[in-house]
């Protein structure tokens, strides 16, 4: 255990995950409870963010669940205040939710882009929306949003993906703006390919025929270090923006993705 965030209250949403395994979201609840934090841990699937409170409860850290679809405003509003009335404050929000869809324009349906923007850019407009008076009352905090490459380079036709992502980006920069001398620091993390359940459960038909082995072998060998990201690599760079050695970093667009976003290689 570590003290990194020592005294520190973090909200991660998506914090569960939707097939078994290790994502983005729980794995940095872990990290940011092995790190002194106390978490609230949030997802749409209760079970799945209790599955991530046992893992952290087993490792002698504090962790409360909370279901919430965080596109909603009552219950993204209903979130932060039950985080601030059980911890008395709000330090870190990890914005971790979001889902993909692939087809290009012609594909994707009007209902797919809607869906597709609401839970990936209007549930981190909503927690900065509701998070933010809280920590100008307490002098400051932390929000991180958690992208995608694809909101810089193409990939295999997602355009609601792909535009919901740069859209975070935009967000990110403009909050981090508004608020630096309120002692609010926002910052977005841009993973590539991942090795997650999420990354299996949306790409499973969209490579190799449905053939997952195939998969994660293809997605490996396009990555110029050989292997796609895990939920600790997005966790560690996470851990970072939350702590105090990036005091003076706000509106900065961190990638972790083995390189890939320098390469000319398709994917």
């Amino acid at each position: 255990m570590g003290d990194r965030l020592k005294g520190k209250v973090a909200i991660i949403t998506g914090a569960g995950t939707v097939l078994a395994g290790l994502g983005n979201g729980k794995a940095t609840a872990i990290v940011f409870a092995r790190e002194g934090a106390r978490v609230m841990a949030v997802d749409y699937n209760l079970d799945a963010a209790e599955e991530t409170r046992r893992v952290i409860d087993e490792e002698g850290g504090e962790c409360i669940t909370f279901k919430a679809d965080v596109s909603r405003a009552d219950e993204c509003q209903s979130m932060i205040e039950t985080c601030v009335k059980t911890f008395g404050r709000v330090d870190i929000v990890h914005n971790n939710v979001g889902i993909g869809q692939w087809g290009g324009p012609v594909e994707t349906t009007e209902e797919t882009w809607d869906k597709v923007m609401t839970v990936n850019v209007k549930s981190m407009f909503l927690t900065c929306k509701y998070v933010i008076p809280y920590m100008e009352k307490q002098g400051g905090g932390t929000i991180i949003n958690i992208a995608s490459v694809g909101a810089i380079r193409s990939t295999l036709p997602n355009i609601a993906y792909a535009a919901s992502k740069a859209a975070v980006v935009g967000l990110t920069r403009d909050v981090a703006i508004q608020y630096a001398e309120k002692g609010i620091r926002v910052n977005v993390i841009l993973p590539g390919l991942m090795k997650t359940p999420q990354a299996e459960y949306y790409n499973k038909d969209a490579w190799a025929g449905g053939d997952i082995d195939e998969m994660w072998r293809r997605r490996d060998s396009m990555v110029p270090m050989k292997r796609q990201g895990r939920g600790w690599d997005t966790a560690n760079a996470a851990l970072f923006l939350a702590s105090d050695d990036s005091q003076y970093i706000t509106g900065t667009t961190l990638i972790v993705d083995g390189g890939i976003s320098n390469t000319m290689r398709s994917w």
